[in-house]
């Protein structure tokens, strides 16, 4: 994404673990809801927000991945999410 200076806010941004980034997504969330953020803030922190989604999303998503390519040769079954 890119800010009105023309950076490449994302990539500036350094990646949190998993748990971390979605803590501070649930944090934002919870702020933005409350009402008590201006309207500037809510904007960064919804751009904030779009930016950890995203970074989540892509760590799932890599997961995801490692966990077919580690069950690809049949020897171990995916797990099975319903019981």
């Amino acid at each position: 994404m890119t800010s009105a200076t023309g950076t490449d806010v994302e990539a500036s941004t350094p990646a949190l673990e998993f748990e971390d980034a979605l803590e501070e997504l649930e944090t934002l969330v919870t702020r933005m809801e409350s009402g008590e953020l201006s309207l500037d803030e809510s904007l960064k922190a919804f751009e904030r927000g779009v930016t950890l989604a995203r970074q989540c999303q892509t760590q799932l998503s890599h997961a995801e991945q490692k966990i077919q390519q580690l069950t690809a040769d049949g020897s171990l079954e995916p797990f099975d999410t319903e019981e």
